[in-house]
């Protein structure tokens, strides 16, 4: 088979295979899923059994090396991260959802809180 149609068959099968799709979290008959705010979560699914906020390191572009804080420690570069945990009740796994600038950025499952 010539390099065509290697690539041109390449193509169809990268065409067909399915979307990945983004976790979702199902309450209350509504879904919350990335790009919700956190009002609308709130909303949807109500109050979380556990909350938590803390500040995720601010990386440089294309480094793996955290921005360095200034000098006196005034301001320490980071990005206001909450994560919700929610108990889906018997027989459904627990659901983390992490919020980053106010919007889900992930939704994990698991027994135990990630």
């Amino acid at each position: 088979m010539n390099a065509f149609l290697r690539a041109a068959l390449a193509v169809l099968v990268l065409v067909h295979l399915p979307a990945a799709r983004a976790e979702s979290l199902r309450c209350n008959g509504a879904s919350a899923a990335e790009g919700d705010s956190r009002l609308s979560v709130l909303y949807k699914c109500g109050r979380p059994v556990l909350a938590e906020s803390f500040c995720a390191p601010v990386y440089y572009a294309g480094s793996l090396h955290p921005v360095p804080a200034p000098v006196a420690n005034l301001f320490v570069p980071c990005q206001p991260v909450e994560e919700w945990l929610y108990d889906r009740g018997p027989g459904n796994l627990m659901a983390t959802v992490r919020f980053r600038a106010g919007v889900v950025q992930s939704i994990r499952y698991g027994r135990m809180p990630h």
